[in-house]
């Protein structure tokens, strides 16, 4: 299968994709969110892209792909800017905050930073606040990594005041570089920044601001607070202008912190009447569904397995990575992020492959591997050729090494089964809450997936491993790094800071491990 190079302007950005690829499709790969209120039926003709140099209107989620193209993006087809792994939503600004502080200064420039702490990703973004506008974004692995890459990790290890001192000495660390590289780009100096947001889960919340969290890491898993908060830049060693102010926004219990309640806020679920599904996933997936007039919430522990951690060739979405697979005339077909041969898998990579061994029958409900001579009948040699073992174990492979400078790319037994469990996890926390809502799949009338890795899922993939309940494609709408946008919104805006105070207030939280079926649920959502 042909493969072209789509260049997205006025972002620069250009990616590789397989050809009958939809240009949705490619401006997701580019993280590029594009309006698409119908679901890409091309009916409500908000994706309107122009090919270039002809200047040719074409709606993105009808136009396939058949050559290499540029294409320009205009403002008014995008529900979210650019760069999906750092923003989100367009935010209009609120003058309340921004009028505070030249009240008490005389300089013409006033900037915020909105930080989202995810367990694995840092984000920053530099917003003026006078417009809104956002002059630069940067983002790195959270350093925190190194003392374990989930949560439960990182409360273990701060067992005692000097370990917690550690951890919160290293995101302090962390955001202070981020703030450098943000006042590098823009031209300023942290003397110019005011004011800083900062959401995360309760774990991250906690070791920002220093409170105790190894009563997160024990039954009833209780928050040290589950309030908003407001400290002097100084007092947290945070190296903004010293009169500057650190806030931080309300978490909802233990597990389900202030980065849910930035997204919750963020797609304005507590004013819709369609029953709606919130999904953030990453190492620790937070849930979020029902109506304006009942929201609950839980948490599930997925592990790292959907960001390549644990998986044998996984990674995270880095050039190299594995980012799609596709079945194709007699074999399978791989877009690779970067213009080089296929270095690992990341998560959409995992979650495409596992769907195609499933349409293939080379695995079978159970996520185990069907015996490669019984498929020699029905499956192209091309394929059946691609089942081995790796470790002593059946493993699928996905790109073999051409010399000794490059790798095979496996999916072995022990990562399928990485996925089943990542994937019950989340499906199992899905469909507690549906039950304490009463409703079936066909009532979900809306799923957003939040967060970087839900922009690069293949609605349908996910669909076919029973990631999310059954639905119509159309249903399911990318809603990017909301944590991030929520977190600008709060910087901004007065009125934002008490609407998500009462938001906090009003999702109930479900501890789903606690639930008298919830071992029952999991073994179910096992299977694909």
């Amino acid at each position: 299968m042909k493969h072209f190079k789509i260049t997205f302007e006025p972002d620069g950005t250009q990616i590789t994709i397989h050809a009958g690829a939809t240009l949705l499709e490619a401006a997701a790969q580019a993280g590029i969110i594009l309006n698409t209120s119908c679901g890409g039926k091309g009916t409500c003709k908000k994706c309107l892209v122009k090919i270039q140099p002809e200047d040719r209107p074409v709606l993105a989620c009808q136009y396939r792909i058949q050559s290499d193209l540029v294409v320009s993006v205009p403002p008014q087809s995008r529900y979210f800017r650019h760069q999906i792994l750092e923003q989100g939503i367009e935010i209009e600004p609120e003058s309340t905050i921004y009028e505070k502080i030249r009240r008490k200064t005389a300089s013409q420039k006033i900037f915020g930073v909105a930080v989202d702490i995810g367990t694995t990703t840092v984000v920053a973004k530099l917003i003026n606040m006078a417009d809104g506008q956002c002059p630069a974004t940067e983002s790195t692995l959270n350093p925190q990594t190194r003392y374990g890459d989930d949560v439960i990790s990182r409360i273990a290890y701060a067992e005692t005041p000097d370990k917690l001192a550690e951890l919160h000495k290293t995101i302090i660390d962390c955001i202070n570089v981020l703030i450098t590289r943000l006042c590098e780009k823009a031209s300023i100096v942290p003397d110019d920044i005011y004011e800083l947001c900062a959401v995360g889960n309760t774990t991250m919340n906690h070791i920002f601001l220093k409170f105790p969290i190894v009563q997160l890491g024990r039954a009833p898993y209780k928050a040290h607070s589950l309030d908003a908060f407001d400290k002097p830049a100084e007092m947290l060693g945070i190296k903004i202008n010293p009169r500057g102010n650190i806030h931080t926004v309300e978490n909802i219990a233990g597990f389900v912190g202030s980065d849910t309640t930035a997204v919750a806020l963020t797609t304005g679920i507590d004013s819709v009447d369609k029953v709606t599904l919130i999904v953030d996933i990453g190492t620790n997936g937070e849930i979020v569904l029902g109506t304006k007039d009942k929201l609950f919430a839980a948490s599930c522990a997925a592990g790292p397995a959907l960001e390549g951690a644990r998986i044998s060739c996984g990674s995270r979405a880095a050039e190299g990575a594995i980012e799609a697979v596709v079945i194709g005339q007699d074999d399978i077909d791989l877009d690779v992020i970067g213009n080089c041969p296929p270095r690992s898998i990341c998560g959409s990579g995992l979650i495409d492959t596992v769907a195609v061994m499933l349409d293939l029958g080379v695995i079978d409900a159970t996520g185990r591997f069907t015996e490669p001579d019984s498929l020699k009948d029905t499956l192209p040699s091309a394929i059946v050729s691609r089942i081995g073992k790796t470790d002593e174990q059946l493993s699928f492979v996905l790109h073999r090494a051409a010399n000794e400078n490059e790798r095979h790319v496996v999916l072995t037994q022990r990562d399928i089964r990485q996925l089943q469990l990542a994937k019950a996890a989340i499906r199992a926390g899905i469909n507690i809450l549906m039950r304490k809502l009463d409703i079936s799949d066909s009532d979900l009338e809306q799923i957003f997936l939040a967060g970087a890795f839900g922009n690069c899922i293949r609605p349908e993939s996910a669909l076919r491993i029973g990631l999310f309940p059954k639905s119509d494609t159309e249903r399911i709408h990318f809603i990017g790094n909301a944590a991030a946008s929520g977190a600008q919104m709060i910087l901004l805006s007065e009125r934002s800071r008490d609407h998500t105070r009462e938001l906090a207030g009003k999702i109930e939280y479900v501890e789903i491990a606690h639930e008298p079926d919830f071992q029952d649920i999991y073994a179910d959502c096992m299977m694909f």
